[in-house]
This record gives C-alpha cells, sequence and structure tokens, in this order.
C-alpha cells in the first residue's frame, strides 16, 4: 500500500473550547501532533489547514433557526430560555464566545478532509478536530453544537454521489449520525459503544436498524460495561469485516473517540492502547479492499487528554502513513514537555503496562454476553449470506 496522508489542523481549532474545566478539552490536539512532530512522524508539508464550512454545508444536515440560534448565542444574543431549547446553555454544552466561528471551522476541516481524498490529492485524511457525533438537526446535545461527520456525509451524497460507510468506535453511540441517515440506503452506519443502560446517550441498542428504504443499513453494537480488549476487538473485527463486505462503500469515515480506554474518567470499559493499535489497521485494510484506499478520519471523544488520547489518536496517523515507529519509548522531550503541564504522570511507552488494572471479575460472562450481541447485530447480514447459498445448492 503506497498511500499520501495529508492531517487537517490549525491552532485556531482550539478555539472550541467550553471552559477551563470542562473534560472536552481541544489541547488534546496539539499534544497529539506535537507527538507525531517529536517522533518525527509528520511534516509542515502534511498539514492541511481547515477552512470554516458555509451556512448553506451546515444547512445540508441543520436547521436554519438553530444555526441562527448558535450564532446569536455566541455574540451574547440569545435568550437562556430559547438557548435551552436549543440545548445550548447546558451543563453539557455551555455557550461561549464566537461558538458559531468555532463550530464552523471544526465542520470545515472534516469537509476540507473529505475533498482531500475525493479530489484524489490524497488517499487518507486525518481530521482530529472532529467527530463531534451527538449534534442534531436542531438542537447541541453531548459537548456537540454541529454534527461534523452528519454534514461530512451529507456532503459526500450530493457532492460525489457515493456510498458511505460511516464506523464508530467511540465509547458513546454515534446517535447524531445514526439518526441523520437512518432511512438512507447509501449510508451504512456501525457503532460499536458501552452499553445505554449505563452511558449517555442510552442509544444503539442491537434493534435500531434503520427505517424505510434504509432499513438493514444501521448497525449497533452495544458492549458490557468493563468489556477487556480481546472481548472488544472481537466485536469490532468481526463486526467491521461483515457490514464491510455486505455494504461494500465507496469510502470508509471513521470516528475515532478514544474514550474506551480504562483510564476515561466518563466510561466504564476497560480498554488499553493494544485497540487503539488495531482500530486504524483494520480500517486502513477495509479502506483499501473495497473504497480504492479512501478513508476519511474524525476524533471524538477522550477525556483522559494526557495519558490516553494523545497516543492513541497517534496511531492513526502512523497506521495511514505505514510508519513502525510507536513501539517502545514515547519521545523524551515530549514528555517532559507536557509533564509539566499534566496533573497525573505521564506514560513513557506506546503501550500501556500489563497490569495496568486489577482483574475483572466477570471477565467470562462479559465476554459471552458480547459475543451474542455481536451475533444478534450481524443476524441479517449472516441469514442473507445462508440464504444466498441455500439457493445456489
Amino acid at each position: 500500500m503506497s498511500d499520501r496522508s495529508v492531517f487537517v489542523y490549525s491552532e485556531d481549532l482550539l478555539k472550541y473550547k467550553f471552559s477551563s474545566h470542562h473534560p472536552f478539552n481541544q489541547i488534546r490536539l496539539k499534544m497529539t501532533l506535537d507527538l507525531l512532530k517529536k517522533a518525527n512522524a509528520i511534516t509542515d508539508q502534511d498539514i492541511v489547514p481547515p477552512r470554516p464550512a458555509t451556512d448553506e454545508e451546515l444547512l445540508l444536515i441543520h436547521d436554519p433557526n438553530y444555526v441562527e440560534a448558535v450564532r446569536q448565542a455566541g455574540k451574547g444574543q440569545l435568550r437562556e430560555e430559547t438557548a435551552e431549547g436549543y440545548g445550548l446553555g447546558t451543563e453539557d454544552t455551555p455557550i461561549f464566545a464566537n461558538m458559531h466561528e468555532a463550530s464552523s471551522l471544526l465542520v470545515g476541516g472534516t469537509l476540507t478532509a473529505v475533498d482531500q481524498v475525493m479530489s484524489g490529492k490524497a488517499d487518507h485524511a486525518l481530521h482530529l478536530g472532529g467527530g463531534l457525533h451527538h449534534g442534531f438537526r436542531g438542537k447541541a446535545s453531548g459537548f456537540c453544537i454541529y454534527n461534523d461527520s452528519s454534514v461530512a456525509i451529507k456532503y459526500l451524497l450530493e457532492k460525489y454521489k457515493v456510498r458511505v460507510l460511516y464506523v464508530d468506535t467511540d465509547a458513546h453511540h454515534g446517535d447524531g449520525v445514526q439518526w441523520s441517515f437512518y432511512d438512507e440506503p447509501n449510508v451504512c452506519t456501525l457503532s460499536i459503544h458501552e452499553t445505554g443502560r449505563y452511558l449517555f446517550p442510552g442509544t444503539g441498542n442491537v434493534n435500531e436498524r434503520g427505517q424505510g428504504k434504509g432499513y438493514g443499513y444501521s448497525f449497533n453494537v452495544p458492549v458490557d460495561a468493563f468489556t477487556e480488549d480481546e472481548s472488544w476487538l472481537h466485536a469490532y473485527s468481526n463486526a467491521l469485516m461483515d457490514v464491510a463486505e455486505f455494504f461494500k462503500p465507496d469510502v470508509i469515515l471513521t470516528q475515532n473517540g478514544a474514550d474506551s480506554h480504562y483510564y476515561d474518567p466518563l466510561t466504564h470499559l476497560s480498554a488499553t492502547m493494544k485497540i487503539y493499535r488495531e482500530i486504524p489497521k483494520l480500517a486502513h485494510e477495509i479502506a483499501h479492499k473495497y473504497c480504492n484506499g479512501r478513508w476519511i478520519a474524525v476524533g471524538g471523544g477522550g477525556y483522559d487528554i494526557w495519558r490516553v488520547v494523545p497516543r492513541a489518536w497517534a496511531l492513526i496517523w502512523m497506521e495511514m502513513t505505514e510508519n513502525s515507529n510507536c513501539y517502545g519509548s514515547l519521545p523524551d522531550d515530549w514528555v517532559q514537555y507536557w509533564q509539566e503541564k499534566s496533573n497525573v504522570t505521564l506514560p513513557r511507552e506506546w503501550e500501556d503496562p500489563e497490569n495496568l488494572y486489577p482483574p475483572i471479575p466477570r471477565k467470562e460472562e462479559i465476554t459471552e454476553k458480547n459475543k451474542l450481541t455481536v451475533e444478534k447485530a450481524l443476524y441479517p447480514i449472516h441469514q442473507q449470506k445462508r440464504t444466498r447459498e441455500h439457493m445456489k445448492e
């Protein structure tokens, strides 16, 4: 595989900031790029700046009244009761100055990645500022104001007339994207997430399969709390390979939330860096097998910004560029620089130690439960296969 990859970034992406105490902190973008630079894994020539999305592009998904409300809120001109109706000014999604401009740039960054790939300038594009998968047509939700992935998918459908496979490995269900395309047969959504029994947004059940012409193109694998690497990767690899073979996409868009890790403060899974090495590997393989290499990757959740996110996200770029310099020690100068700013001890290796956490008491039960969930999620595909084989006999 000989790939040209681009990294969409500018310091302006850090302006998407709710407050200094909010768990969503875009300094993780800067930390990831700095890690790649200090590992000699990226050059300035690889970096493409994002552009703001136009109102017309935002309106591919979002309601005009909502876009205007976000614009007014960012100027301090939206009444509190009006804001609440749009999901703005809440504990999750507080209002901040110029929020429309900051949010539009995140969307535009994902559109920049799309155009780089679809115009043939790059095979792969990584925009870690994107992945805000909870945003709805007329409402902010779960730290997400505008839904860049939904806008990008609609843009892909309208401008490039392609079939899109959206793969979401964030610990939270990719609800906003799923509902945007729930009746669209040219978009297939696959979300592997912690069960909504314990976690926001509470959706993403196996029986959410789409509706109308989109029925059968929505796949959800809700794994149990405390799921570990082996069980998580079994779910991911089986689901992605079967769904990709079933759907045969023209382009793959992956959302790479890094919040399934044991250290993440907002979730209840027990994964380690092992899954973040494998997630982009399989996505890369699928991109070349079905999509002529076309792969757009965005960020998403990830709230242990010091110990988890920079390593997990750097591994996506390492995979895109087939760089194997991501084993053993992290660059000393990166660790020293960021350790001064961190309130926790930074890791010194790309991998996690084997004894990261105490043994999980219900491991066998969780593993078995997850296997059954995968079987239920993929049942329609397997049933279809069996029917075809039966007809051949």
